[in-house]
């Protein structure tokens, strides 16, 4: 099944374990964790000839990556490829045949939750960057299923930097449901010599005197702002981020528990004013100008049109328009952070050292990012690309198929500096990366090992930190140090405290409670649709006209967290979401989530949410019903639901109305059930077509036309009205 792939002893002792547990690898970059999972596939592939393999990784590019790598090695047919910019249905309906199946976690969650996908029949569960598997991200709802409902369930976890705080290594542990661990480090003689050399140089700078300037500005602009909390009651220096963080979470608490004194109030705000000038004083000593011009900039913007006391208090002290002043002239005279220059510097030598020298930037900040483009791109001999995340509203951005494309262009050698943010950080394989330049020193052991793991995979490499003496950034680069020495002296306590304190994880019990609750699609992603999972409610995922969940032909539920709900009654969306409800159940139910104090999530008057709850109560005659948590809404849902189901004992649609449909609902209805497509946009559709009929024989091009259809709904539309009905 293998080809052209040669195990090292280490991948091979290695496997002997993971074929028999639920394994933790824990391997330096660059020494071949996937290869790892690709001998632990062709074994269960073979032991289970019927079976899949799903390789879950962070990224596209990511998944990608594995995906060639298995293409490559493993002879098996129908390897695929799931990410959000696959539908859905497609997903499917490549499930279906698929062997080995590479994802990203969200969209595959939202698959299993609205079970579309079987995953009963999966042998192999590869989590890669596994330290994730923490909280509420995919990974930890996705092991659980999978070891509920697999007939022969097998876990391999991987990563490289799984950090140095022991619980949270055991919580992933518990989270993964592993049962050994299987550590190397660059000192194990069966890793050692295939560990390539990483010399690591500094390059350290001072700050010119005009950015001393508004640094002084910005400090005493936090200082006075410290003196007013310590007046306020407040303790601590109040001078390091986390400090800050802390007390917020301590006022936020106060202000949950109902404390409605003002000075509380007043430290909120003047908590974010300090924490808006802290970042604005890191880009100034890590950034440049630029960073900091566009941020500051862009406060004074939003100063103008904001009701948020903090940004107008601030964008109105005479300290920091001091500062807006001072940088938008630096600006113009087109001065720069001393590491600007440095970092040109830099890689005009080892350009004209070596012309196909390949040279990875990595920085904190998109915009940042940005301007090192802008300056690296006038050095002869560099052709400068960025590689970000996502675009955000107003900002820079690239989709994960540009991503792809970007990495392969950068390995094929079309350009030679790759200027990167944290997206770059995670298990990218680009072969013989000579360099990787931090443009600023992190405090996250983590990252600090990811990013360096870019070079030095396959022959020595080199790494160039950029540091501002004097700021912050020195604090952050000891930071880092301390800890990774102490996650290697956790690596080390590991290798015997874990495998003591690992039991035998349980086979889950797969139950079913027999009970459907048609869920909004929007709700997809929440706490309470998981829980509902985990107590073996089948869920179906819908565009509902009105309603959160619907729990039979006659009761739908709202449900709103305390803060949503009296924001709902501030914006005015409540009275007309609880019309739709009371329209279209017969027993409509009004959930409220949470523990906070209903009278002080909020700045509004005690009477006015009183008066609210009095006329949905009475005026609409729906019943208010408060729950504790995620975990207590998900138990009254399938309580509620178990009760009505069983007895009507009766099929129920998701868009139940107690009144009898008019022809023109029933259009409306039919058409919202197409993919992405919902009530409003069914009317739209059916007033271009004229008919229900006309929607389902119109071409892409000619649903694009209608506003709100774009090609990706146009294409789901056509792929669902043409699709074979497979009667399996």
């Amino acid at each position: 099944m293998l080809r052209g792939f040669v195990p090292r002893l280490y991948q091979e002792t290695i496997l002997a374990t993971a074929a028999l547990k639920n394994t933790l690898v824990v391997l330096p970059t660059g020494l071949g964790k996937t290869g790892v999972a690709l001998l632990l596939s062709a074994q269960r592939l073979s032991l289970y000839p019927k079976s899949k393999v799903v390789f879950l990784a962070p990224t596209k590019p990511l998944a990608e990556q594995h995906l060639e790598t298995f293409r490559k090695h493993l002879d098996v047919s129908s390897l695929v490829l799931f990410t959000g910019e696959v539908s859905p249905e497609k997903r499917a309906v490549l499930w279906a045949d698929a062997r080995v199946v590479f994802a990203t976690p969200q969209g595959l969650e939202n698959d299993v939750i609205g079970g579309k996908l079987d995953i009963s029949q999966v042998s192999l569960f590869v989590f890669d960057e596994a330290h994730r598997a923490i909280g509420d991200y995919s990974y930890v709802f996705l092991a659980k299923q999978y070891q509920r409902k697999s007939e022969w369930p097998r876990i391999l976890a991987l990563t490289a930097s799984p950090g140095s705080d022991l619980e949270k290594i055991m919580d992933v542990c518990t989270n993964l449901f592993i049962e050994a661990v299987e550590i190397r480090t660059e000192k194990d003689p069966d890793v050692e010599q295939y560990v390539q050399d990483v010399a690591v140089d500094w390059v350290k700078v001072e700050l010119p005197e005009e950015l001393k300037k508004i640094k002084r500005l910005l400090e005493q602009c936090i200082k006075s702002r410290v003196d007013q909390l310590r007046e306020l009651g407040i303790r601590g220096s109040l001078m390091s981020k986390r400090e800050l963080l802390a007390a917020q979470a301590e006022l936020q608490a106060k202000m949950a528990a109902g404390e409605q004194d003002v000075n509380v109030w007043k430290c909120v705000s003047v908590l974010a004013e300090i924490m808006k000038a802290h970042h604005a004083l890191e880009l100034l000593e890590g950034q440049g100008v630029f960073p900091l011009w566009k941020y500051v900039e862009g406060l004074y913007t939003q100063a103008l049109t904001t009701k948020v006391k903090a940004v107008k208090n601030l964008t109105a002290d005479l300290g920091f328009k001091s500062v807006f002043v001072l940088t938008q002239k630096l600006v113009d005279q087109k001065v720069e952070h001393p590491k600007v220059a440095e970092l040109c510097d830099f890689v005009t030598k080892e350009v004209s050292r070596d012309a196909k020298s390949k040279i990875i930037v990595f920085t904190q900040f998109r915009d940042t990012a940005v301007k090192l483009c802008e300056e690296l791109s006038k050095i002869q001999g560099v052709l400068a690309r960025i590689f970000v995340g996502q675009a955000k509203k107003g900002d820079t951005g690239l989709s994960q198929k540009q991503q792809g494309e970007l990495l392969d262009m950068f390995r094929d050698g079309l350009f030679n500096v790759l200027i990167a943010t944290s997206v770059a950080e995670e298990g990218l394989d680009i072969p013989k990366v000579d360099v990787v330049a931090f443009y600023e020193p992190i405090p996250s052991a983590i990252r600090s090992i990811q990013r360096r793991g870019r070079t030095g995979r396959n022959e020595k490499g080199r790494v160039v930190m950029f540091m501002t003496k004097g700021t912050r950034e020195e604090a952050y680069s000891w930071s880092a140090k301390r800890k990774e020495d102490a996650m290697v002296r956790v690596l080390e306590k590991l290798r015997s405290d874990l495998k003591l304190r690992l039991e035998p994880q349980p086979t889950l019990r797969n139950f079913d409670q027999n009970v459907k609750i048609f869920a909004d699609y929007r709700e997809k992603s929440s706490g309470t649709v998981k829980e509902l999972v985990d107590l073996g409610v089948t869920i179906r995922l819908e565009m509902l006209d009105s309603a959160d969940y619907v729990l039979s032909s006659r009761v739908g539920v709202e449900l709103k967290l305390v803060d949503d709900f009296v924001a709902s009654i501030i914006d005015g969306r409540l009275l007309d979401q609880l019309k739709g409800l009371r329209r279209n159940f017969e027993r409509p139910l009004l959930m409220i989530q949470g523990s906070q104090d209903i009278y002080s999530v909020r700045n509004v008057h005690p009477n006015s949410i009183r008066g609210m709850l009095g006329t949905i109560a009475v005026s609409y005659g729906i019943p208010i019903i408060y729950t504790k948590d995620e975990k207590d809404t998900a138990a009254l849902l399938l309580s509620i639901a178990k009760r009505e189901q069983d007895e009507t004992k009766k099929e129920f649609a998701p868009h139940a109305d107690r009144k009898p449909m008019t022809l023109k609902e029933q259009q409306e209805y039919l058409v919202s059930c197409l993919p992405s497509v919902g009530p409003s946009l069914a009317r739209e559709l059916l007033k271009s077509f004229g008919s229900v009929a006309g929607v389902f024989a119109a071409s892409e091009d000619e649903l694009q036309k209608v506003q709100g259809v774009g090609p990706k709904i146009a294409r789901g539309i056509r792929e669902l009205v043409l699709s074979q009905y497979s009667k399996n």
